[in-house]
């Protein structure tokens, strides 16, 4: 029965912008790395403007705009050269003006898109707006009392608003990971989920397969975690499928998502526009923009996400699931491209792909294990350049590789000397495994003529007993040589 339905899923994106000050007065918008402005002594980071003092003017944040437009070119986005700052009207404790300073009809960014991984090409999602606004204040809720802490009012905001042109939760998560790795990439939003820098709105609706018109939508709020907003849109997929086959009607709501229960919860109606009694800002003149400053800002855009994709394919043949990976990521990109560099010109492609292994496996680990960036780790590029050398060279084994690099996170040590003192130098002297293998063959009649005789996978138990027999040391291509070598 549920085959008969699809789901239909757009997102509202709300990416903080990581400028110094706020948008319409001077009170800080960030604080130092990994503290949110609503963490510090509440309601301390305020001033007459973004506490909605009566007789206080906001000023617009020249580098707010600019922000704005660097993701709308990013985006493939309409630049509008004249947009309008409008009030959209409504009461909540966090809210102290009773309106909220947000774009309307017409916003600093029209329509674009955004392509996403797709099954054998990438997908074309489009994007209907991007528009400025200030951030609200946030409600603290304690036992029996609700306190409001106004730090974040007047925090900087774009809304980067979808088609409803994704049909699963998957797609929904892919879409979300490349507009994350892309506001990061441009250095206009932290990205850090957790202190609310980047949290996501994900309207729901399911239709008959086939049918033309959209179902009626629900709306889940503010949640600010790839897996989480997955997981809460099957869950709202599946709800509406079982209401509408149980005879039902979908109402149009906004929803909450309640982690730990895996459900949506209804929180309200949804508001509609109207709603809102939207009407322009009489505080703020039209914003007007030159063609000529929207180009010199083109110009300083970085190299994007899916132009670093492309060049990290066809630059160092890497895989499209390593190169996505890597370009979708700061972090793990901008060291990848440090640790590169120290290589000499040529074919990379196998130390890129060793790159790669680590970066996206023991590293991630390590820094996953210890909630400690990458970059802030006692790991350098220096380090694992070296260690991509010796892995390569064979002068350790895989596993070898696996503890010096575990070794080196705790101690920053050089990864020569690692080796050295924990005694990880593979034996890759002929004369010193030959009679090894030949011990383990004569003990083995067997098996050695099995192998002799074309069963390949026994090789693997000859390479086995040869590791067992020499600590660990023994280089398994040597010995797997050594072994055909002597049954030949």
């Amino acid at each position: 029965m549920q085959s008969e339905f699809e789901a239909v899923i757009g997102l509202e994106v709300h990416c903080q912008l990581s400028t110094r000050s706020k948008i319409f007065c001077a009170c800080p918008a960030r604080m130092t790395e990994g503290q949110s402005v609503a963490d510090i002594t509440p309601n301390l980071n305020t001033c007459p403007v973004c506490t909605g003092q009566p007789g206080a003017l906001p000023v617009l944040n020249k580098k707010v705009v600019e922000y704005a437009v660097l993701a709308g070119l990013a985006t493939h986005c309409e630049i509008q050269m004249h947009s309008v700052f409008s009030r959209k009207n409504y009461f909540y404790p966090d809210l102290p003006k009773g309106y909220q300073i947000s774009q309307y009809d017409l916003p600093v960014c029209g329509k674009g898109w955004l392509e996403i991984p797709g099954g054998s090409a990438p997908k074309r999602i489009g994007i209907t707006r991007i528009h400025l606004e200030e951030d609200a204040g946030k409600n603290v809720h304690e036992v029996g009392y609700s306190a409001v802490n106004l730090n974040r009012a007047g925090v900087p905001l774009i809304e980067i608003v979808s088609e409803p042109e994704m049909f699963s939760a998957e797609e929904a998560g892919a879409y979300l990971r490349t507009l994350h790795s892309l506001v990061v990439t441009l250095g206009i939003c932290d990205g850090n989920m957790q202190e609310g820098n980047f949290r996501c709105d994900a309207n729901v609706s399911v239709r008959k397969r086939g049918a033309t018109a959209l179902g009626t939508r629900a709306e889940i709020k503010n949640v600010n975690s790839f897996r989480f907003i997955e997981k809460a849109i099957e869950y709202e997929i599946q709800r509406q499928i079982q209401v509408v086959v149980s005879g039902g009607q979908v109402v149009q709501e906004t929803r909450g998502y309640d982690s730990d229960k895996n459900v949506t919860l209804s929180q309200r109606s949804k508001e509609e526009a109207h709603d809102y009694r939207y009407f322009p800002d009489p505080d703020l003149l039209p914003l007007r923009l030159t063609p000529e400053w929207v180009e010199k800002l083109r110009g300083a855009l970085p190299e994007l996400p899916d132009q670093k994709r492309a060049r990290y394919s066809e630059q160092y043949k890497l895989s499209s699931q390593d190169a996505g990976t890597l370009s979708n990521s700061k972090s793990l990109s901008d060291f990848f491209e440090r640790t590169i560099a120290l290589f000499p010109a040529g074919d990379l492609s196998a130390p890129a792909k060793a790159i790669v292994n680590f970066l996206t496996g023991e590293l991630t680990r390590l820094s996953s294990e210890a909630s400690v960036e990458l970059a802030q780790s006692k790991v350098t590029p220096r380090h694992l350049a070296d260690l991509v050398q010796v892995s390569l060279s064979g002068v350790i084994s895989s596993s070898g590789a696996k503890q010096v690099l575990i070794s080196v996170w705790n101690s920053g040590a050089p990864v020569d000397s690692v080796i050295e003192k924990e005694g990880l130098k593979q034996v890759s002297d002929v004369g010193a495994l030959e009679p090894i293998v030949q011990k383990i063959i004569d003990s083995n009649p067997s098996q050695a003529a099995e192998l002799k005789a074309g069963k390949e996978k026994l090789m693997s138990f000859f390479v086995g007993q040869a590791m067992k027999a020499s600590g660990g040391k023994a280089n398994p291509a040597l010995v797997s040589q050594i072994v055909k070598k002597l049954l030949a």
